[in-house]
């Protein structure tokens, strides 16, 4: 499978920042309450599924901070990044977890792998074009019953599905939470649960951020 070029561009964008992005996102969860309190209910859901064996996978996972924080949640949950750079620095920082190079458009999972999913702000730098192409994806190494916990910024309003923006790293995309839970519908992938955070007046972007809840059907 040929991978797009704009896989290429941020493989190489967060391979080149990957040592400053550790050491200034490493403690990120500790300031964010309402996002530990997604990730315990999600691991809560995960763990109660009866297929996909309990099996997590933490995708874009970087320096692998969050998948080490699904470990102590109780999850087996391994990591899955584009950049070499991030694998090798979440390997360094976590050796008894699991990290492997590869693209979310081209999991190397069987159909119904896992009983979990996680896109932590992992999928705002896919072309809304090819977005649709990861959500099948991750749809098919879904288990069914299985939940995907996904992050991402919001538009500015709802007659604005998708807005780019430039982020720090490389061009990265907003979504409106309506058609972001349609597409999901569009892969089998219900809405079960979603949170809206408003910004806080110190934040440099003012953006809501979205945390939605789904469940493959």
């Amino acid at each position: 499978m040929t991978e797009p070029e704009t896989l290429h561009a941020t493989r190489a964008a967060y391979d080149a920042i990957a040592p400053t992005y550790a050491e200034l996102f490493q403690d990120s969860l500790r300031d964010r309450p309402l996002e530990r309190a997604h990730l315990s209910a999600f691991a809560e859901l995960v763990g109660a599924a009866a297929e996909g064996g309990g099996v997590v996978a933490d995708l874009g996972c970087g320096p692998g901070y969050v998948t080490a924080h699904l470990h102590g949640l109780g999850l087996n949950a391994f990591g899955v990044d584009a950049s070499p750079v991030m694998i090798e620095l979440a390997r360094a920082a976590h050796p008894a977890l699991r990290f492997e190079v590869g693209s979310m458009a081209a999991l190397d999972l069987g159909d119904g792998a896992l009983g979990g999913v996680l896109a932590r702000w992992s999928l705002i730098h896919t072309p809304p074009p090819e977005l649709p192409a990861v959500l099948a994806e991750i749809s098919r190494v879904l288990a069914p019953g299985g939940h995907l916990l996904i992050g991402f910024p919001a538009t500015d309003g709802p007659g604005q599905e998708t807005q780019a923006y430039d982020h720090a790293v490389t061009t990265a995309y907003r979504w409106a939470p309506d058609r972001f839970a349609a597409l999901l519908r569009e892969h089998g992938l219900v809405e079960t649960a979603r949170t809206v955070i408003e910004p806080k007046p110190t934040d440099r972007r003012q953006f809501q951020e979205v945390q939605l809840l789904a469940r493959k059907a």
